[in-house]
């Protein structure tokens, strides 16, 4: 059980619409897992008839994700959690795990991090990029279009200087789908 002030790691929708209140935002780093659209969204961003998909912390040897790191203060801990439990947890396709993270600065903090169950049956891993944008033009779910969620994400990474290639590719692939 969390108590006091805590770091949530962010990679997808957390860091432009992290929803909560915190102290302070750093850039950070998560080893061991990797950024991918690799969960079949059926609330979000999709629907149980035509699920899009969205992002998920995927375990990989030698991986890396870029995101942000949130501080959040002692008096917003309980209220943040509950809200991100609300969120994160609405099917059960994330586990919630306090894992390791390197902000920028060198520091290494435990935070509040949201993976993949691999054995979930929103898992999808390893499709390919095509197959994966073409999912995701043509979703939409109660928080809208699946095409959103991605153009927002890749916005986001870009404006914080971190590159993620895959993302960056879907992003035009999904725009000239849409087109």
């Amino acid at each position: 059980m969390i108590e006091g002030a805590f770091w949530v790691f962010g990679y997808g929708s957390l860091m432009w619409n992290p929803g909560f209140h915190f102290r302070d935002r750093e850039v950070a780093t998560l080893t061991g897992f990797h950024r991918s659209f690799c969960m079949r969204s059926i609330h979000h961003r999709g629907t149980e008839e035509n699920p899009g998909l969205v992002l998920a912390l995927d375990r990989a040897r030698n991986a890396r994700c870029d995101g942000l790191a949130f501080h959040v203060g002692a008096e917003h801990a309980a209220q943040t959690l509950e809200g991100l439990r609300e969120r994160e947890l609405i099917s059960s396709a994330y586990l919630e795990a306090e894992l390791e993270i390197t902000l920028r600065d060198g520091r290494i903090v435990p935070a509040v991090t949201y993976v993949i169950d691999p054995d979930h049956i929103q898992y999808c891993g390893n499709l390919p990029l095509e197959e994966q944008a073409e999912i995701i033009a043509q979703a939409a779910g109660g928080r809208g279009p699946n095409s959103e969620y991605l153009y927002n994400t890749a916005r986001h990474l870009e404006e914080l200087g971190l590159r993620d290639q895959d993302l960056s590719w879907l992003a035009d692939r999904v725009r000239g789908l849409v087109a």
